[in-house]
C-alpha cells in the first residue's frame, strides 16, 4: 500500500520498520519538528525521523500540520492510507480524508479506556493488571474514532511504563500490519466506541510526579511505576528532592503518613496513609545517580521518625 506515516516518539519506531519490512511503500515520514533538548539545549531529532533518515525515507516537519501547506504537502504525496502512531498532534479533517483508506492510528491502551497523551502510564499508575494496544480509524476527536483491531497483555507486576512502552511496541507493530492486510482485503468493519466505557489519560506534568504519602501503599507502589522513567515519583526531604524508582508494597505500620522507618528488605521504609508502609528499593537523590536504598542510608544518616514531604 501506498502509505504516509506520521508519527514522532519512539513507540512508532518499531511499526515503521515493520512497514518497511513488509514492502509497504512507504512515500514519506512525517514528524514533529527538532527539538532542544537537556542542559546543552542542543536540537534533537525525533526518533521517528532518526529511524527514517536510518530507512532512507523523506521527512517532512510540518511545525503544524493544521497549517494549509502541510496539507497540501500530504496530499500532493497521493497516499492510500495515513499510518499515524504517537505523531503528537491532532490530524485535521481535510489531511484526514485525502487518504482512500483514511488514517490508521496505532494507540497503546485498549480503547475506549486511556484516550490521550499517556495511555501507558495512567493504566499503570491506576493499577490496572491488563492493557494493550487498539488500531482504529480517525476522526477529529482524540481518539474516539471507529475501532479496528486490539491485542491484549497483561501488565507484570513489577513493569514500569518505559518496559512496557518497549513492549507494546512491537505488539502494535505486528497488530498494524495485520490491520492494514485485513483491511486492503476488505476484511474489517469499523466498530464504533462505546462512550460510557472512555477513560481518559491526560498528558502528564511534572507535578503527577508528587507523592502525597495520605494515598494508599499500593496506589503509590503503582505510581512509581507508571511514572518511571518520566516524571518519576519524588519526594522532599528538607528542601532535597528525591526520586523513588523502584519501590514494593511493606508491612503493616502505625506511624504517621511520610514517616522514614529505618525497617524491610531493603532497609528505608515510608509510612502510608492505609496503615501499610512503601519500602523503597531504588531512588535517586537530586544532582546524583540512581542508587539502591540501601547505599542511600549508608551516607545519608537518617534517623528513624524523619518524614519525607
Amino acid at each position: 500500500m501506498r502509505i504516509v506515516f506520521l508519527g514522532s516518539g519512539a513507540f512508532g519506531v518499531p511499526a515503521l520498520e515493520a512497514l518497511v519490512r513488509e514492502r509497504h511503500d512507504v512515500l514519506a515520514v512525517i514528524t514533529q519538528p527538532d527539538r532542544e533538548k537537556g542542559r546543552g539545549r542542543l536540537l534533537a531529532a525525533p526518533p521517528s525521523k532518526t529511524a527514517a533518515l536510518a530507512l532512507q525515507l523523506p521527512v517532512l516537519q510540518p511545525a503544524r500540520i493544521r497549517d494549509a501547506a502541510a496539507v497540501s504537502a500530504l496530499r500532493a504525496l497521493e497516499p492510500q492510507v495515513l499510518v499515524v502512531v504517537a505523531y503528537g498532534q491532532i490530524l485535521p479533517r481535510e489531511a484526514i480524508a485525502l487518504a482512500p483508506a483514511g488514517a490508521v492510528n496505532v494507540h497503546a491502551s485498549l480503547l475506549p479506556r486511556y484516550r490521550g497523551a499517556a495511555p501507558i502510564q495512567w493504566a499503570i499508575a491506576r493499577g490496572e493488571q491488563e492493557t494493550g494496544v487498539t488500531t482504529m480509524l480517525l476522526d477529529e476527536g482524540l481518539d474516539t474514532g471507529p475501532l479496528l483491531l486490539a491485542a491484549r497483555t497483561r501488565i507484570d507486576p513489577e513493569e514500569t511504563a518505559g518496559v512496557l512502552e518497549t513492549r507494546l511496541a512491537q505488539v502494535g507493530a505486528a497488530l498494524l500490519i495485520e490491520t492494514l492486510a485485513r483491511l486492503g482485503h476488505g476484511q474489517l468493519a469499523p466498530l464504533p466506541q462505546d462512550e460510557s466505557l472512555a477513560l481518559h489519560a491526560p498528558r502528564l506534568r511534572k507535578e503527577d510526579g508528587r507523592i502525597d504519602w495520605r494515598w494508599r501503599a499500593a496506589e503509590i507502589a503503582c505510581r512509581v511505576r507508571g511514572f518511571n522513567p518520566w516524571p518519576c515519583a519524588h519526594t522532599l526531604l528538607g528542601s532535597r528532592l528525591i526520586k523513588i524508582l523502584r519501590a514494593r508494597i511493606g508491612d503493616d505500620t502505625t506511624a504517621p503518613p511520610g514517616e522514614i522507618l529505618l525497617s524491610g528488605r531493603s532497609g528505608l521504609s515510608v509510612a502510608c496513609g492505609d496503615g501499610r508502609t512503601l519500602e523503597v528499593v531504588e531512588l535517586q537523590p537530586e544532582n546524583r545517580r540512581a542508587m539502591e536504598a540501601s547505599v542511600f542510608l549508608a551516607g545519608a544518616r537518617l534517623a528513624q521518625g524523619q518524614r519525607f514531604e
